[in-house]
């Protein structure tokens, strides 16, 4: 099939095809470079999701194609148009298809700021801010771009604000979002009161998008909200994957809507954040409803009760839980033990938060029930359990790919010499536990770490290979060569990594990695936040 469209003269569609999978903004920006045609490919696919690369200059290659009276208000403001573009080569803003509210918004406060040299909290900045964010919609949709995710996410009062500012164009022109397949409505800010404009936003896409592949939903007791989910769940016929997030989420409504909706035959993925499974009684019979069910996510869940599990086990269908991230003292030990004889054997992805009681029954029992565990994410240890989690990553053995052990802020200094020996034990014997290959192994221990533990960390793994090798300590060293130095006797030279991300500076090095195809980056660039991000990769 491909060597009949290459001699049809379907080149452009196979290069489209393959760039489109590449999912790697590097890759993309060689093609650019290669001729025009691979940069008229490439070039739309880098501008679907813009503001996700915290590249705050693409603003100004936007607001290039403003009209001359909107140039005029935003010198109004002190923003002078004379310093954008004098010409661009492309409809930059017609290739937007992912659009979050809260990253436009994030990048439209640094934009401006660094265009008028003010602090971001300057007033004068907010209504600079707020012109600027009405006439990107403007833009987007005056030159017909159609999104395939929109995510609106209001985590501050201005956020709800600049968004009431621009529903009515939103309104007016359906076609901007009528294509969407992916939908994420999201208000973690507690005090939103008026709903009048996001209600008629729901609205529409409840009566006009049936088609959504995905859902998210995050928001506490809105009702006037929950009738439009409602309705939103019901008229999906091909939703694949919802997400309900928040401790106060009306998860009630939105089971029996699943329940009563089309996509009994479509969802396949479920994913309960931070949910509150108290009083939830009706939970069978909507996952009984459930035909091609296939991944369940429970992250930060509270009341994992007998009354709860029961009806769970009482299940006509397998209850595929791929996640489990438990919170601590919001759980019954023989409910969890129940639930990990139930569903263990499919359970992929494991956390728990650092006081949770009876851990060490529940470190057991994934030990028995668990063996398909690939990612395993540890808050760090105050006592002697460290070496239940060493059972743990020896019994699973080569199927584990991810790790992270991870010694959290919320330590107090009553433990200060007990964590620092826990860390010790940790460098001195984790690398022999290791599988073959690990694609990220996250260590954020207690303290910094001596040189000379580090490299007993890294004789102990060099039969590891590690795709993205992060470590969020400061190691110390008599010299500034030591760490290098080790860094090519055990890694480097060897090629046992592909991504570094430290707390100590090696940018200095990065140029010297490159030979030996080892990129050093920022460790924040490659570190999960949380348990939630590397499941949303993933899955």
């Amino acid at each position: 099939m491909a060597c009949s469209k290459i001699f049809s003269g379907d080149l452009p569609e196979l290069l489209y095809g393959i760039m489109r999978h590449l999912n790697d903004i590097s890759s993309l920006y060689s093609c650019i470079l290669v001729n025009r045609t691979w940069c008229r490919i490439a070039i739309p696919l880098l501008w679907e999701d813009p503001f996700s690369l915290r590249d705050y200059s693409i603003i100004d290659y936007y607001l290039y194609n403003l009209s001359e009276n909107d140039k005029i208000k935003l010198k109004e403001r002190g923003i002078n148009s004379d310093l954008f573009p004098s010409n661009t080569l492309f409809n930059y803003p017609s290739f937007i298809k992912c659009l979050n509210t809260w990253d436009l918004h994030h990048s439209i406060d640094y934009w401006v700021a660094d265009k008028q040299n003010n602090s971001i909290l300057d007033l004068n900045l907010l209504y600079s801010t707020r012109l600027v964010y009405k006439l990107l919609f403007k833009l987007f949709i005056e030159n017909e771009a159609t999104l395939h995710t929109f995510k609106i996410e209001i985590i501050m009062e201005r956020n709800h604000e600049f968004f009431n500012d621009v529903i009515e164009l939103i309104l007016q022109n359906p076609n901007f979002i009528h294509n969407v397949k992916n939908f994420m409505f999201s208000i973690s800010y507690k005090n939103v009161n008026d709903l009048t404009e996001i209600n008629s936003l729901l609205s529409l896409l409840t009566s006009n998008i049936n088609s959504f592949s995905t859902i998210y939903f995050q928001f506490g007791k809105l009702d006037t909200i929950i009738k439009h989910i409602s309705f939103m769940i019901n008229s999906q016929k091909n939703l694949k994957k919802i997400l309900f997030r928040s401790s106060n989420y009306p998860l009630y409504d939105s089971l029996l809507s699943l329940k009563n909706s089309n996509c009994s035959n479509t969802l396949k993925m479920i994913t309960f954040y931070q949910i509150n499974f108290s009083n939830i009684s009706i939970f069978k019979e909507v996952f009984d409803h459930l035909n091609v069910m296939e991944s369940i996510h429970m992250i930060y869940c509270r009341f994992f009760n007998s009354d709860f599990i029961q009806q769970i086990n009482i299940l006509n269908k397998p209850f595929k839980l791929r996640s489990l991230y438990i919170l601590d003292n919001t759980y019954q030990i023989d409910s969890i033990q129940l639930l990990l004889q139930k569903s263990g054997v499919y359970l992929e992805n494991f956390g728990f938060e650092f006081e949770c009681h009876e851990i060490k029954q529940v470190l057991k029992s994934i030990t028995e029930y668990c063996t398909k565990v690939r990612f395993l994410a540890f808050p760090g240890f105050i006592d002697q359990k460290i070496y239940s989690a060493f059972d743990i990553i020896k019994n699973i053995g080569q199927t584990l790919n991810y790790l992270d052990i991870t010694f959290h802020g919320m330590y107090i200094d009553y433990y200060s010499d007990e964590l620092i020996e826990i860390s010790l034990i940790i460098l001195k014997n984790l690398g022999q536990f290791l599988p073959f290959r690990l694609e990220y192994l996250h260590l954020f221990l207690y303290g910094t770490i001596a040189a000379s533990d580090f490299e007993l960390f890294l004789k102990n793994s060099q039969n590891t290979f590690i795709k993205k090798l992060l470590i969020n300590n400061l190691i110390e060293a008599e010299n500034e060569d030591i760490l290098p130095n080790l860094l090519d006797k055990y890694i480097v030279k060897k090629r046992r990594v592909r991504y570094l991300g430290f707390l100590n500076n090696l940018f200095h090095l990065q140029e010297e990695y490159k030979y030996y195809n080892v990129i050093v980056k920022d460790y924040g660039d490659l570190v999960y936040g949380e348990f939630y991000d590397c499941i949303n990769e993933r899955y």
